[in-house]
């Protein structure tokens, strides 16, 4: 599917895997499936471009085995979700759903970050110019 129409979809992500999608403001956002199909993660971070988006994956997935998450408890409602923090402290990544039990969500922060470093390295363009802080939106 193309970028510029609902989603636009990795090399590898029929079923799971790295997903960039257009949200209905126009921006992209993606969000990382595990092979059941089962959406994991989520970004919160909104980028211009679908290749803004990846990017922002990709310096995620290089950087796998250095994650660190908050675990935290939802405001409204029951259950706890993993965060991981970006730049000023604003989360950039997210668990897609609160689990039940604080050890319940430990132990899918720790899937995430297996199935993230198992994700193949995206090829992408190169860079026109400068990212300016305003290209990419939170």
């Amino acid at each position: 599917m193309d970028a510029s129409s609902r989603g636009h979809t990795a090399a590898g992500a029929g079923r799971g895997g790295f997903r960039v999608e257009r949200a209905p403001d126009g921006r992209y956002r993606w969000q990382l499936k595990a092979p059941n199909g089962r959406v994991v993660a989520i970004t919160v971070a909104a980028y211009e471009s679908a290749v803004e988006a990846e990017r922002g994956f990709e310096g995620l997935r290089a950087g796998a085995d250095g994650l660190v998450a908050r675990i935290t408890h939802v405001r409204d409602g029951i259950g706890w979700v993993w965060i991981i923090p970006g730049s000023r402290a604003l989360p950039e990544v997210r668990s897609s759903r609160a689990y039940e039990r604080y050890a319940t969500c430990q132990n899918a922060f720790r899937r995430f970050v297996v199935l993230l470093a198992k994700q193949p390295a995206l090829e992408l363009p190169e860079r026109v110019g400068p990212l300016r802080p305003s290209d990419v939106r939170r």
